[in-house]
């Protein structure tokens, strides 16, 4: 879709179109491109850039010109809140004048408002501060926590369909979803059994503050990484393992054969290798982070993962799950998460984060589904009908002219 938006874009304007993707996401989409015959420039700095649609990584960002480009698109655009203050300023303040935008993400997370208060502000429409005067009110005395004013909430959603749409499928707006149609996602829970116990208590008690989540992850290294390890040599497919802690990725790299490791300290040239290769079937198993390779890439060849260990970012069990259970995935996908015996409470909490997804994700495709409708399928030109009350009078000059 952005390839194509990109063309529109630059055939209407003649214009140099600019892309930002997270890492190896950029080679993947000169790829897609190709596929459907839109070339896309693969650059490092605005010297590389060619007329026509450039795309590069976020992290480059400061290398280009951006007043040198008709349109921007920003690809997994809800990676901009990973970022820190200062980067998602630089990336709202650089395009601020750039006449066409595109903003796309998989997870705008319904909840986080400020989330669609940045994509709002990217795209030009509101400020995050004006979009938050005009339709919140704080709730309670934390200055954080936003919440829609009761009689606004319709309006809200009726701003937000006016330049976003929202949908996941063609049903969403009235359409048969054809291919559209995945296989069936199975996930599995596996509980592993630990015998520590917490300072203080005679029997194991599952953690539930912060601190005692991550001790129970620390302490249960060994059985996780033992299941997962089991897991993925039981099979010859393709298989992709996503951890939280580096202990974790160095312990399952050295469990499971021929694994390659993903991990933060490695040059951006590595882990685009390495991404890539998986896609391309070079490397069979995969141990990385969804913070480092959970956003954007296609792996659809791969039907088969585990979590070892969950972490408490609902969006993040998402991406990665998504990498593999996407559109033209066409096996069933297996999606393993190992967990101890303590860390109840973080499955509960993830669990409980999707459910509300959905049922969020639910009422703002059902607040905007008639409007978004509306405005993709119209193509008639608005107008507005005169009936003249008075009878007009020609002055005289005119009908000088006229006669």
């Amino acid at each position: 879709m952005q390839a194509e938006w990109s063309h529109q874009v630059h055939e209407e304007t003649k214009g140099n179109i600019l892309i930002l993707a997270p890492l190896a996401v950029a080679s993947q989409t000169v790829r897609e491109g190709q596929a459907v015959g839109i070339d896309i420039n693969l650059c490092d700095q605005q010297s590389d850039v060619r007329h026509g649609i450039n795309i590069a990584n976020y992290e480059k960002l400061h290398k280009f010109d951006p007043d040198k480009f008709k349109g921007i698109v920003l690809d997994e655009s809800s990676i901009i809140k990973s970022y820190s203050g200062m980067m998602r300023n630089q990336i709202i303040d650089s395009f601020r004048n750039t006449p066409y935008k595109l903003a796309c993400t998989a997870t705008p997370a319904p909840n986080d408002y400020m989330e669609l208060g940045n994509h709002a502000e990217f795209l030009g429409v509101m400020s995050r501060s004006e979009m938050l005067s005009m339709f919140f009110v704080h709730d309670g005395g934390e200055t954080q926590k936003w919440r829609l004013k009761g009689h606004a909430e319709d309006k809200f959603w009726e701003w937000v369909a006016s330049w976003a749409v929202m949908l996941q499928k063609p049903s969403d707006l009235g359409y048969e979803d054809g291919g559209y149609i995945l296989p069936p996602l199975n996930v599995h829970d596996h509980v592993v059994q630990t015998s520590t116990t917490a300072d203080g208590y005679l029997f194991a008690v599952e953690a539930l503050t912060l601190q005692e989540r991550q001790r129970a992850r620390r302490d249960s290294i060994e059985q996780r990484v033992a299941k997962a390890a089991e897991l993925a040599n039981s099979t010859d497919k393709p298989f992709l393992v996503w951890c939280d802690l580096n202990r974790e990725s160095e312990l399952l790299t050295r469990a499971i054969n021929g694994a390659i490791e993903v991990k933060g300290s490695d040059t951006p040239e590595h882990k685009a290798k390495a991404m890539m290769d998986f896609a391309d079937g070079k490397i069979r198993a995969l141990v990385t982070k969804p913070s480092i390779a959970g956003f954007g890439m296609n792996w659809q060849h791969c039907s088969d993962m585990a979590f070892v260990g969950l972490t408490d970012s609902f969006e993040q069990i998402y991406q990665a799950v998504r990498r593999c259970y996407r559109f033209g995935q066409k096996n069933e996908v297996n999606a393993h998460m190992i967990v101890s015996d303590m860390e109840g409470a973080v499955a509960a909490n993830v669990k409980r984060k999707e459910a509300e997804f959905e049922a969020m994700y639910q009422a703002m495709v059902q607040h905007t589904k008639a409007i978004t409708s509306k405005n993709i399928k119209s193509t008639a030109a608005e107008k507005t009908e005169y009936d003249a009350m008075k009878r007009m009078i020609i002055p005289s000059w005119v009908r000088s002219e006229v006669s």
